[in-house]
């Protein structure tokens, strides 16, 4: 059984910067491929940005490519997201999550998909 814990969540101003990391708990981490969704009241999670557990693959949403990166360190067990350039649509919660047995390049993008998810870090952003 994964446990995964998110942190680095706060509340910025636009244009600021943060970055968020999933510790993850447990024996398996490195063949899982994890991500980032996020979530405001009344929507569903959304998918943010995904890795796969090589590494080899990655994919962001639109709405964050270029601004967003994510990145693993599969010796710490963690993930990470880099956030730049934040805007206020970026407010949500945010939730790592992981999927096992996709593969060394498999990557999902629905929620539903991944087995494991972190408890939320809240993340705001003041114009």
């Amino acid at each position: 059984q994964e446990q995964l814990i998110e942190s680095g969540g706060g509340s910025v101003q636009a244009g600021d910067s943060l970055r968020l990391s999933c510790e993850a708990s447990g024996r398996a981490f490195t063949i899982y491929a994890t991500a980032w969704f996020r979530q405001t009241p009344g929507n569903e999670r959304e998918f943010v940005a995904g890795v796969s557990y090589s590494g080899g693959n990655i994919y962001y949403a639109d709405s964050v490519r270029g601004r967003f990166t994510i990145s693993r360190d599969n010796a710490k067990e963690t993930t990470y997201l880099q956030m730049n350039n934040l805007k206020p649509e970026d407010t949500a919660v945010y939730y790592c999550a992981a999927d096992k047995g996709r593969g060394a390049y498999g990557l999902a993008y629905y929620a539903h998909e991944y087995d494991y998810w972190g408890q939320g870090t809240r993340v705001t952003v003041s114009s």
